[in-house]
């Protein structure tokens, strides 16, 4: 069962980026943000920009590759496995394990460790959270289901409102159909345009989006297309797809 949706009143004291802002999307490393953006996406481990309206990345539904080894020595239990009792791997990232959102002991185990680290990013100034894998239970082999994910959503939810910190949902359309259930505060997208599918987070979020494209995907054309088709209304970020540092071989950032 789907845990019970927020009060609305819970997220008033929470603020989402502002609307149409200029963003950057900085999980490769944090740099000077360029001349006129005032929205900036760091990773947790990244001190927060200043002087700008900071969205603190976390890898919430699955596990960061660095710390394999903390997972499989202190939390096994709450990895995914399969039928020969080895850990789920993301196949399009495969140092990164699965976590097993399937039972209800499980998800508020995991929700103690993600919102520990939704409290660090609190303490660090950010004023918004992008808990990431939101659809990782469509790479799970049926092991998991949209509604395992959307009950620890919701547990994720009422924890970073409860820090004073907005929410974002981060992709996966068939999660839009349970928004009343898990009351995310806005959307951040990855090549909505590519999968044809930016309409149907607007529909639920109005202008409280941010679409990325990335450069390998259609390259300019394509956020050109993007830019006639929302940039009026809507935050759209261009990026390398390695995410680049300023200054870094491959390095590429365009806005509407």
């Amino acid at each position: 069962m789907i845990a019970t949706a927020l009060p609305a009143q819970a997220a008033t004291h929470v603020s989402p980026p502002p609307v149409h802002a200029l963003v950057d999307y900085q999980l490769g490393g944090g740099y000077a943000p360029p001349s006129g953006v005032t929205v900036v996406t760091r990773d947790l481990t990244e001190a927060r920009a200043k002087g700008v309206y900071g969205i603190c990345y976390v890898n919430a539904f699955q596990t960061q590759g660095g710390d394999t080894h903390w997972w499989l020595t202190k939390h096994l239990r709450l990895l995914l496995h399969n039928s020969r009792g080895r850990p789920v791997h993301d196949p399009g990232w495969p140092d990164e394990m699965l976590l097993d959102t399937s039972t209800r002991a499980k998800r508020a185990a995991l929700a103690t460790i993600v919102g520990g680290w939704m409290q660090r990013c609190a303490k660090a100034g950010y004023r918004a959270v992008e808990p990431d894998n939101l659809d990782s239970w469509t790479r799970s082999g049926g092991r998991l289901t949209l509604r395992e994910n959307a009950a620890f959503a919701a547990m994720l939810i009422a924890r970073a409102h409860a820090l004073g910190l907005a929410i974002a949902q981060k992709n996966d359309t068939d999660m839009l159909a349970l928004h009343r259930s898990t009351p995310f505060d806005f959307a951040v997208v990855e090549e909505c345009r590519v999968y044809v599918e930016c309409g149907q987070y607007t529909r639920v979020y109005g202008r409280h989006l941010i679409e990325i494209e990335y450069a390998d995907d259609g390259g300019t054309a394509n956020l050109a297309a993007a830019c006639a088709a929302r940039g009026a209304s809507i935050s759209i970020v261009y990026r390398d797809r390695d995410l680049a540092r300023l200054g870094s071989p491959g390095y590429a950032y365009a806005h509407c």
